[in-house]
């Protein structure tokens, strides 16, 4: 069964235009919680995104492989407080793998688009207009989104 989830699994860009049911959107809020967290320190925090208006604004992070989630129906932005944990970005890393094969397992295709060390613009780093975006302190940082 887990062979057959991970042999599957593809990135997926393009969308139906169709709300996700808020059943499947609770189970991938659960799923996250399960992810291990070194030292059950527990740094990450998963923003659901289901406003056109603010996926749009989303989609424009970099110039590059994001675009795709302003049709999504539902964007997940995975922050970690770097103050909790040194290894945030290997708990949010696996937790964002676990909302991947989460939406797999319930239909739901999906794609990792990378945030972190990628650039806005030449001045603006992603995670940095991204906390702007959804006011996220500046002690969150952005390691990614899901579409």
């Amino acid at each position: 069964m887990f062979f057959s989830l991970i042999k599957n699994r593809r990135s997926i860009r393009k969308y139906k235009k169709r709300k996700i049911e808020k059943d499947k959107i609770e189970k991938l809020m659960k799923a996250v919680l399960f992810s291990p967290s070194s030292k059950a320190r527990y740094p990450c925090e998963f923003i659901f995104v289901n406003d056109n208006e603010l996926l749009t604004k989303l989609s424009q992070s970099k110039p590059h492989g994001s675009a795709f989630l302003a049709n999504a129906p539902l964007g997940i932005v995975v922050t970690a407080d770097s103050t909790k944990s040194d290894v945030w970005i290997e708990d949010a890393s696996i937790a964002t793998t676990f909302i991947l094969l989460a939406a797999e397992t319930l239909g739901l295709g999906a794609c990792w688009i990378q945030i972190r060390k990628r650039k806005y613009s030449k001045t603006i780093d992603s995670e940095e207009y991204i906390r702007n975006v959804l006011s996220i302190p500046d002690n969150r940082h952005v390691l990614a989104m899901v579409g």
